[in-house]
C-alpha cells in the first residue's frame, strides 16, 4: 500500500481545519471551560464533524448535485457570508461575540462542528480524499487528522491556561488582541469563499439565467 496519497490526504485535510486559526473561533471556550469539559466538547465536535466528512468523501459532489439537487457554489456562498457575519462581529466585540453566537451549552459540541471544522474547505478536502483513497482508507485518515486536530487544539488549551495562571493579565489582553487582528483573517477568508461561489455560479448558471447573460453578452 503506497503511503504517499495518505500522507497528501491528511496534511490537505489538516491545513484546512488549521488548528491555530480553529484556537481563534474557540477562544471564548478557551478561556471559559475547564480542561476536561473542553476536551470533551471538541471531541464531540471533531466526531460529529468526523460522520459528515465521511458521509461526502463516500458520496462526492454527488451529494449535492442529486441528493440535495443544489449546487456547491451555493454552499460556498452561504459559508462565505457566515463566516463574514462571525468576523464582523467579532472585530467589534472580541471573544463575546462568539459566546452570544453559540447558544446553549448542551449544544456547543454542534457549534464547534458547524461552521469551525465543516465548512465549503474541509467538505472539498473531504471528497478530493474520497476520490483519491479507497473508502475505508479515507475513513480512517478523516478520523485520524480529526484527532490530530484535536489534540493540537487541546494542547493550545493546556498552554493557555498554564500561562494564564502565573500571567493572567497579560495573556488576558494578548488573546483580546489577536483575537480581533485574526477576525480580519476571518472577513478576508470569508469574502474570498464568497468570490469563489459566486465566480463558480458564473461560470455554470441556473438554466433560467443562462438566456438572460447570453441576452446581456
Amino acid at each position: 500500500m503506497e503511503i504517499e496519497p495518505h500522507v497528501s490526504s491528511a496534511l490537505l485535510l489538516l491545513t484546512l481545519l488549521n488548528p491555530f486559526l480553529m484556537s481563534v473561533y474557540l477562544l471564548d471556550l478557551i478561556t471559559d471551560l475547564p480542561r476536561p469539559v473542553f476536551v470533551r466538547v471538541l471531541a464531540r465536535g471533531a466526531l460529529i464533524s468526523a460522520v459528515v466528512f465521511s458521509l461526502f468523501a463516500w458520496g462526492g459532489d454527488a451529494i449535492f448535485s442529486e441528493v440535495l439537487q443544489v449546487r456547491f457554489a451555493s454552499f460556498q456562498v452561504f459559508g462565505g457570508i457566515i463566516f463574514l457575519v462571525i468576523g464582523v462581529r467579532f472585530v467589534f466585540s472580541g471573544a463575546d461575540a462568539m459566546r452570544s453566537m453559540r447558544g446553549q451549552p448542551e449544544h456547543i459540541a454542534g457549534s464547534i462542528a458547524m461552521p469551525f471544522m465543516i465548512g465549503p474547505g474541509t467538505v472539498s478536502a473531504s471528497v478530493v480524499v474520497g476520490a483519491r483513497l479507497p473508502v475505508l482508507d479515507a475513513v480512517f485518515v478523516i478520523f485520524a487528522t480529526l484527532a490530530v486536530t484535536v489534540a493540537m487544539v487541546a494542547g493550545i488549551k493546556f498552554g493557555h491556561d498554564a500561562l494564564k495562571a502565573q500571567h493572567a493579565r497579560v495573556v488576558d489582553r494578548y488573546i483580546e488582541i489577536v483575537g480581533r487582528v485574526s477576525a480580519l483573517l476571518i472577513g478576508t477568508f470569508a469574502v474570498e469563499m464568497i468570490f469563489e461561489g459566486v465566480g463558480g455560479w458564473l461560470e455554470d448558471p441556473a438554466p433560467q439565467w443562462r438566456a438572460v447573460f447570453g441576452w446581456l453578452a
